[in-house]
């Protein structure tokens, strides 16, 4: 799927926002329950038309936090591995 520019753009500011708190965030149980029945609902065909737009819209949220999620492991891999490449090398100055 060919994502366009603003999307992408909110994907970054999400992600670089705080970083491990968007890794750590887990929808509330309550909330996957949700999601969930309308899954079921959708496959046996008992959702009304307002129920299937609130889960095309979650499961657009939930790209974009995968996608966000993503972003922000690379910039955290990226910091810390800056992090541990900043730190000067200690040669020794003897011929050992």
């Amino acid at each position: 799927m060919q994502r366009n520019n603003a999307y992408n753009e909110v994907i970054e500011f999400i992600a670089s926002a705080s970083p491990q708190k968007l890794i750590d965030f887990r929808p509330s149980e309550q909330s996957k329950a949700r999601v969930a029945d309308l899954i079921f609902r959708e496959k046996t065909g008992d959702l009304s038309a307002g129920e299937k737009s609130k889960l095309d819209h979650t499961m657009m949220m939930e790209e974009l936090m995968s996608l966000a999620k993503a972003r922000a492991y690379r910039l955290l891999t990226k910091r810390r591995f800056r992090a541990r490449t900043d730190v000067p090398i200690l040669r020794s100055t003897s011929n050992d």
